[in-house]
């Protein structure tokens, strides 16, 4: 697949199974992480592997935080907590390391974090695997970032599920180029 049709084609599968995408697959997805875009190459950034029984474990550590915030949880919703990670044989948890300077905001490490998530998605695509940028509360709950050893100035930017492609591929309807990208200043 070439670039312009990875680019014009991509779309999140929700679905995902084993197996895991084999290693040359996997070196060439990272590769493309760590092309992204980087101000003053800071390399903002950083990558959790998450696989076979790994992914149980960051399970009940997603279990046990949304425990934390409502005592009242049902283990129905605890059960669905410790599913999210089985969606995918391997998860890829995007880290912002993010630190001060004079040049380089937070916001654009961030960002920067962001676009080696989607140039992994975009490799993926392209090499015939799917993948699925999920975020949610747990991105952000203090617990998982204590669970997952992240310091103090990091940020988790994504968790990206990936693996082979189950069922059909969800067809996204294409947008109008005009209605997105217009001229400044605005012609009269």
């Amino acid at each position: 697949m070439d670039t312009q049709q990875a680019l014009h084609t991509r779309v999140s599968a929700p679905v995902l199974t084993d197996p895991v995408p084999d290693a040359k697959v996997l070196e060439n997805i990272y590769k493309a992480a760590l092309r992204a875009p980087d101000h003053l190459v800071l390399r903002p950034w950083r990558f959790l592997l998450v696989r076979g029984e790994a992914r149980s474990r960051l399970g009940k550590l997603f279990a046990f935080a949304a425990q934390s915030d409502h005592a009242e949880i049902t283990e129905d919703q605890l059960e669905r907590e410790r599913a999210k990670p089985l969606r995918a044989p391997l998860i890829v948890i995007a880290i912002a390391v993010t630190r001060d300077h004079d040049v380089v905001p937070e916001t654009e490490q961030l960002i920067s974090t962001g676009a080696a998530v989607s140039n992994m998605m975009l490799s993926a695509h392209s090499q015939g695997i799917g993948a699925m940028w999920p975020t949610g509360a747990m991105a952000y709950h203090p617990v998982i970032k204590q669970g997952l050893g992240l310091a103090e100035h990091e940020k988790i930017v994504g968790f990206l599920y990936l693996g082979h492609i189950q069922g059909r591929v969800k067809q996204v309807p294409e947008l109008i180029v005009s209605d997105f990208f217009g001229e400044w200043p605005e012609k009269s």
